[in-house]
């Protein structure tokens, strides 16, 4: 089927939107929580569900993709989705008590699951490897864009309105979504009769939610506890049952085989890092901003704000520059920008300015701008097309457990260092209060899992430095592609 540019572009339009509220819905809850604990009378632990109930869902759907990519069409998998969105935040929007809340934001991360995978695999369709930087840019606008408007958007609606309107807000917008979808929205691929390996659905249900649901309970449940070590080590245990079926399976729901082209396996390693890094970013710089100086959320969120903004605005030229020089020096440059902006906080104390930690963070976001997704481009690109669905279904998997488990174990670095750093202070002075101690004790724990970060970030270069210049890339994309 030949597709026109114009079409191309009304297509890419479409799935750019959806995905805007698809991300958009994501993050708004994450400082809105504390104000539902005390609307529904719950604990911390029991609203966190509400985020981590949402990434176990999408992450367990986020395998089978490739199957649902091959079994239903573009317009069939897209309409789904956004259907689910909408009946997820009007269930939100009506919710009486908390069940009904969960439940809702569930059915939302249903249609989430789907969204991004599908938009990655239509791009491998609708254009040729020289060309893909650059829409993956335009692409990373919509999708950074919406997480940086999120906190101070989702403060403001908290403060002024009413948490309701965090889902009633979205839900026109989704609609007009799905009217553009209906008249617009065209197959890219052909569809197949492919057949569903229930066996590979269980596990990898059983495997990556019991990974998801282990290191996300290991920051409030604490490494020792029973639940957490039993869900990590039934997860690992039934991932790798997973993992051999697919790799002995004729038709594996995930090929595994993504992983023969190194340069996919090298952009996999760095997205692994580079994800521990900026989901734990998100976690510690508002819990120091809050626990140890005493910002409300509102100004926490407006700190993230310019930064997330520059990095929206950023991502469509690092797209182009991803074209036009190949991935390597994107990497290199954008992990020397995130090293600093670690370096700069290892030490951050109690008198440690606003403005310093903006501007520390506009450079973490610049970094991140030359990285995100020029990673998805390069190794994407370095995949046959029919590897295309399973590459991204394979990159999404990555994203959520790597999310997951660097920010357990970032917290973890977190929690220990704040408790050692407790005991050492109120030993010091037997006079200081409980008010100040937490705060101090915070502070440290902060500037001590940022060091932690740091490591992680000299890592990630390392690895960048493996990756093959752009005359190499071109040549492998070339033998791959035939």
């Amino acid at each position: 089927m030949i597709i026109t540019e114009r079409n191309k572009k009304v297509l890419l339009i479409v799935l750019i939107a959806g995905c805007f509220l698809s991300t958009l819905n994501q993050t708004l809850l994450n400082v809105a929580l504390s104000g539902l604990m005390d609307v529904f009378h719950v604990t911390a632990a029991t609203a966190q569900w509400l985020s981590t109930g949402f990434m176990l869902v999408n992450g367990v759907l986020v395998p089978i993709t490739a199957f649902l990519m091959k079994r239903f069409t573009t317009r069939q998998l897209f309409i789904s989705s956004m259907f689910f969105l909408f009946i997820g935040s009007l269930l939100c929007a009506c919710a009486g008590n908390f069940g009904v809340l969960l439940t809702g934001r569930m059915i939302q991360a249903i249609g989430a699951g789907i969204i991004m995978p599908l938009m990655m695999t239509v791009i491998l369709y609708l254009y040729p490897s020289e060309k893909r930087g650059s829409i993956m840019g335009t692409i990373g606008f919509a999708i950074i864009f919406a997480p940086a408007i999120a906190p101070t958007l989702s403060g403001f609606i908290i403060e002024y309105v009413s948490w309701r309107w965090l889902f009633i807000g979205l839900m026109p917008f989704i609609l007009i979504v799905i009217v553009l979808a209906f008249k617009y929205l065209m197959n890219v691929a052909e569809t197949t009769k492919a057949k569903l390996d229930i066996i590979s659905v269980i596990l990898s249900t059983i495997g990556f939610g019991c990974i998801l649901f282990g290191f996300s309970s290991a920051g409030s449940k604490g490494w020792d506890d029973p639940v957490v070590i039993t869900a990590i080590i039934v997860g690992m245990f039934v991932s790798t049952l997973f993992c051999l079926r697919q790799m002995k399976s004729n038709d594996p729901l995930l090929n595994l085989s993504v992983f023969k082209y190194k340069i996919f396996t090298l952009t996999s390693l760095i997205n692994v890092l580079i994800t521990m890094i900026m989901y734990a970013d998100l976690i510690l710089l508002p819990i120091y901003l809050q626990n140890g100086r005493g910002f409300t959320a509102f100004e926490a969120g407006l700190l993230l704000l310019p930064g997330a903004v520059i990095n929206a605005f950023l991502s469509p030229v690092t797209g182009k520059m991803h074209d036009k020089y190949g991935a390597k020096p994107l990497f290199i440059t954008g992990l020397v920008f995130i090293i600093v902006s670690m370096w700069g906080v290892i030490d951050i104390n109690e008198s440690t300015t606003y403005s310093y930690l903006m501007v520390r963070t506009i450079i973490l976001r610049i970094g991140l701008s030359f990285i995100t997704m020029p990673l998805n481009t390069a190794g994407l690109n370095a995949l046959p097309r029919e590897l295309g669905s399973h590459g991204s279904a394979v990159n999404n998997t990555i994203r959520q457990l790597s999310g997951a488990i660097g920010t357990a174990v970032v917290i973890t670095v977190y929690t220990m260092q704040a408790t050692s750093h407790a005991s050492e202070l109120s030993m010091k002075n037997e006079n200081i209060s409980a008010i100040k101690l937490k705060a101090l004790a915070s502070i440290f724990g902060s500037s001590d899992a940022y060091a932690f970060m740091l490591i992680l970030s000299f890592v990630a270069l390392i690895f960048a430095c493996f990756m093959p210049g752009k005359a190499v890339i071109k040549k492998s994309q070339g033998e791959s592609h035939n």
